[in-house]
């Protein structure tokens, strides 16, 4: 830039007066500059002041911001045409800035609770972290009527929710959130309004739990313990109440909190059943809930129980709902039977829903006893109804007379189901020969060897087993080899079956 203001000093003036000193000015190092053509210095008025260096003649310093254009305007010297390339590149370093940019705002801040002396905010994280990674929030305030703003955290934290503290109750202050990184801070998030630190008033507001929006049951002698959360600024008032009266404090004891009341009851009775009225009131202002509490017990037995029918193996009851259901709906009836030669009670049915019932498969010559239990959500009841009369299954008179069956002759002459089969085994070695026969009368079994028949030799052992044959050769020799021939022979006839036994030498 320097370079640019000397020229100037040469014949920058005359260059717009006279016009043809220029080309002799020409071989200095900014030239190129200096030549600019009349009608652009008006429009190029603006920059001047950012070039003042050539005292002698102001006008000059407005040309100084049409270099480009002269470059354009005079491509006829060789000289002012490489000067212009050489002042292009220094506009270009001011795009290479996105090296690190600060992040943008937090989003949607917002005043979540006020007391006397403090004010909690919260916010969202803004869209853009930058580069270098969000490094947490600064929170700052100031009152109102007042310029100055004050960081009421000293360092950067990362969480989207502060309180701040120490508060005069009665003052006005103006809010606002910046997000920084190690490129600088954002824009603020600020409040558009400023925040009256004093405590809000909260309208009344019962939060019951879910499992009370339902029938709270409990059974008689368990404890009674509920928990209701409700919220309201100032302290809100709280009262229980049943049927319109005021509760009994010798039995129930309340105890309330800032943000919660208890209602218990060491043992319940049946009497502490019944619609509990709970209401939270601050100036006028109140909200209700109305609690459902239920006590119950085993319910009564059922009443007149009777037999309703007999017939075959099968008998007919029925009987009436008990007169105390144990403030319960009855769930249903459990019926049992008593045979009288054990005594013992077994369960024929469980949650009969219906007042009657037919208790089948009895057995006959048996007499039977029943009784009813009824259940509700507690339990069965403690005792049972028992029939006035009893069941005896009769025997009925019945006469067998048994199928005739035409006898079937049986006698069989034998026959094999299986012969024999040619075998070969080795020298030492036990083998055996099986095939299987049948006949009745059992057949008498005939081993022979080469038309031989074996009779008690210790070499030869003859087994028959539901039909099958066996004969076992014990360590075989040479000799023991030839034509076996099994023959079976009954009153009614015979038969027999052959096979060849081959006994090989070791190898």
């Amino acid at each position: 830039m320097t370079g640019k203001t000397k020229p100037p000093a040469r014949a920058p003036g005359a260059a717009k007066k006279e016009k043809a000193p220029t080309p002799k000015e020409a071989p200095a190092p900014a030239p190129a500059p200096e030549p600019a053509p009349a009608p652009a210095p008006a429009a190029e008025e603006p920059p001047a002041p950012e070039h003042p260096p050539p005292t002698e003649q102001p006008p000059g310093s407005a040309e100084e911001p049409a270099p480009v254009p002269t470059a354009e305007a005079t491509p006829a010297p060789g000289e002012g045409a490489p000067a212009p390339p050489a002042e292009a590149p220094a506009p270009e370093p001011e795009p290479e800035k996105p090296k690190a940019e600060p992040p943008s705002s937090p989003l949607s801040l917002a005043v979540e609770e006020v007391s006397e002396n403090s004010v909690t905010l919260t916010w969202k994280a803004p869209e853009q972290t930058g580069r270098p990674g969000l490094d947490g929030y600064v929170v700052e305030i100031r009152k109102d009527g007042s310029t100055d703003w004050t960081a009421a955290n000293e360092e950067p934290f990362l969480s989207t929710r502060y309180r701040i503290q120490k508060l005069s109750s009665g003052d006005k202050v103006h809010v606002r959130v910046k997000a920084v990184n190690a490129s600088g801070a954002s824009v603020p998030a600020t409040l558009e309004q400023p925040v009256l630190v004093r405590e809000i008033l909260q309208l009344p507001k019962i939060r019951l739990p879910r499992h009370l929006r339902q029938i709270f049951v409990r059974r008689v002698g368990d404890a009674v313990n509920m928990m209701i959360p409700f919220q309201g600024k100032p302290q809100p008032e709280v009262v229980w109440t049943k049927a319109g009266q005021p509760l009994d404090t010798s039995r129930i004891n309340i105890r309330n909190t800032e943000k919660d009341t208890i209602f218990y009851i060491r043992k319940a009775e049946r009497g502490d059943s019944g619609k509990y009225e709970l209401t939270v009131r601050i100036n006028g202002a109140e909200d209700k809930a109305i609690l459902d509490v239920r006590v119950i017990e085993p319910p009564g037995p059922p009443q007149k129980l009777k037999l309703v029918d007999m017939w075959g193996f099968n008998v007919a009851l029925e009987w009436s709902p008990p007169a105390d259901n144990g403030n319960s709906e009855i769930l249903g009836y459990m019926v049992q039977k008593s045979d009288k030669k054990s005594g013992k009670w077994f369960t024929v049915l469980e949650r009969c829903t219906r007042t009657s019932c037919t208790v089948s498969d009895l057995i006959i010559g048996n007499t039977y006893s029943f009784r009813v239990f009824a259940e509700n959500a507690c339990g069965l009841s403690e005792t049972a109804a028992i029939a006035s009369g009893v069941a005896h299954i009769k025997k009925t008179k019945t006469t067998y007379q048994p199928q005739k069956i035409p006898q079937r002759d049986m006698m069989e002459p034998p026959k094999f189901t299986q012969p024999l089969t040619d075998r070969t085994t080795t020298r030492g070695y036990s083998t055996h020969l099986f095939c299987s026969v049948r006949g009745f009368p059992q057949p008498r079994i005939i081993w022979m060897k080469n038309q031989m028949e074996i009779r008690e030799d210790p070499k030869y052992i003859a087994m028959i087993e539901q039909g099958i044959c066996s004969l076992e050769i014990r360590k075989a020799s040479p000799f023991d080899g030839g034509v076996y021939t099994c023959k079976a022979v009954n009153p009614l006839g015979e038969a027999s079956v052959d096979c060849k036994l081959d006994v090989k030498g070791k190898i």
